[in-house]
C-alpha cells in the first residue's frame, strides 16, 4: 500500500470548511393511503446523523466507510444538491446550509464536484469543448469566442489532453480520459474547494493511479482543497492528510492519515483495515469481519456498531457514545476506547 501523506504544518492553518451537527433525513414511508390502511408508522432514513469535521486550506480530507454509510450524501449536502435536516455547513466562516438558490449561486463557482461515473456526468450530445466551456459561460469568466477557445485548450492541457480533443464527443474517450474531462470542467470555474465523490472507483487500477497523481499535481499547482470520498483504503492512504471513518451516518473516528493507518483506535476502523491483504506476510492477528450492516431505517440502539463489535458490553447497547480526543490526535466515538477495553497497538506494521 502507498505511504500515507504526512500531516501539514500547523502554522498558518486556515479552516476552509467546517461542518457542525450535520444531518440529513429522508422520508421513505409508503404512500399515505397504504400507511392508513395498514396502520404503519412513518419510516425515516437517517442518512447522515449529526457529524462534525473541519477541513483546512490545501489539505485532503477523506471520508471512508462501507456502502450506504452516508459518504455521498455528505458530498451532496456540501455542494448544495441536498438541504440539511439539521446542522450547519460553514465555508470560510459563512453558513451556506440555509442559502437560497440565488444566494448560493456565487458560491457555486468556488465549490465544484467530481462525480463517480464520468460518462454519466458528461452530456453525450455535447462536444468536449462545450462541456468544458459551460462553467466559463455560466459564471461569465470568458465572454468572447476566442477567449473561451483559448481557456478550454488550457484546461485540457492541465489534465494531459490535447486541445484538439475538444472537437470529440465523450463516447470517443476511455474511462480515464472522460474523468480527466470531468476534472477539466470542474477546474473551469477556478474553484477553491473540490468535492471528489469516488472519482476513481469506476476506473481500472492502473488508470486510478494516473488520475490520483494528476489530482495531487493540480492540488499543488492551484492550492486546491479536497473532500475526497472513497471506500478504497489504499487510495485513501495515498491521497489523504486526514481521514474520517463513517458508519451508519455517523463519524466513528477522525485522525491524521498516518495515525489512522498505523494505529487505528475504533473497532470498526480496525475491521476495515483488516480487509486489506497482508502482502508483507507478517502473520499478525486480524479482527474477523462479522455480521452485516444493520437496516439504517431501524438502526440498533446505543452505539450502532455494537452488534458487530467484539468489545461491546451493555453500555454500548444503551448509550450513544460521544467523541473523545486521544493523545495521538484522533477523535474517536467509542465507549470501549473511553474505558480502556479496546487495546492499543498498530494494526499495519512497518509503514
Amino acid at each position: 500500500m502507498p505511504e500515507a501523506v504526512e500531516n501539514k504544518p500547523a502554522e498558518n492553518v486556515k479552516t476552509v470548511m467546517q461542518v457542525k451537527g450535520l444531518a440529513r433525513y429522508f422520508d421513505v414511508s409508503p404512500p399515505l393511503l397504504n400507511r392508513i390502511l395498514e396502520r404503519l408508522p412513518k419510516q425515516i432514513l437517517k442518512a447522515v446523523d449529526g457529524i462534525d469535521f473541519e477541513i483546512t486550506k490545501g489539505e485532503t480530507f477523506s471520508l471512508v466507510g462501507e456502502s450506504g454509510c452516508g459518504k455521498s450524501t455528505v458530498a451532496r449536502l456540501i455542494v448544495g444538491l441536498y438541504r440539511p435536516s439539521a446542522g450547519s455547513i460553514e465555508f470560510e466562516g459563512r453558513d451556506i446550509s440555509g442559502l437560497s438558490r440565488a444566494e448560493m449561486a456565487p458560491m457555486r463557482r468556488r465549490l465544484q464536484m467530481i462525480f463517480q461515473d464520468p460518462y454519466a456526468s458528461l452530456n453525450p450530445r455535447w462536444r468536449v469543448r462545450d462541456i468544458v466551456a459551460e462553467p466559463l459561460r455560466a459564471f461569465g469568466l470568458e465572454t468572447t469566442s476566442s477567449g473561451i477557445e483559448r481557456r478550454v485548450g488550457e484546461l485540457l492541457s492541465y489534465v494531459k489532453l490535447a486541445a484538439a480533443d475538444g472537437e470529440k464527443y465523450p463516447h470517443e474517450f476511455s474511462g480515464g480520459q472522460r474523468q480527466r474531462i470531468s476534472i477539466a470542467r470542474a477546474l473551469a470555474s477556478k474553484p477553491d474547494f473540490l468535492v471528489c465523490d469516488e472519482p476513481t472507483s469506476a476506473l481500472d487500477v492502473s488508470v486510478q493511479a494516473q488520475i490520483l497523481n494528476l489530482m495531487k499535481d493540480l492540488q499543488r499547482e492551484f492550492g486546491l482543497t479536497y473532500l475526497f470520498i472513497s471506500h478504497n483504503l489504499a487510495v485513501v492512504s495515498h491521497v489523504s492528510d486526514r481521514v474520517g471513518v463513517m458508519y451508519l451516518g455517523r463519524l466513528v473516528e477522525v485522525a491524521p492519515a498516518s495515525t489512522l493507518f498505523r494505529a487505528p483506535r475504533h473497532p470498526y476502523t480496525r475491521m476495515l483495515l483488516d480487509t486489506i491483504p497482508d502482502l508483507s506476510m507478517s502473520g499478525r492477528d486480524r479482527m474477523p469481519v462479522s455480521g452485516e450492516v444493520p437496516n439504517p431505517i431501524t438502526p440498533p440502539s446505543g452505539c450502532t456498531f455494537h452488534p458487530r463489535c467484539p468489545f461491546a458490553n451493555d453500555r454500548c447497547k444503551r448509550e450513544i457514545p460521544l467523541p473523545i480526543e486521544t493523545p495521538h490526535g484522533s477523535r474517536v466515538t467509542c465507549h470501549g476506547v473511553e474505558e480502556g477495553r479496546v487495546p492499543e497497538g498498530p494494526v499495519i506494521p512497518n509503514r
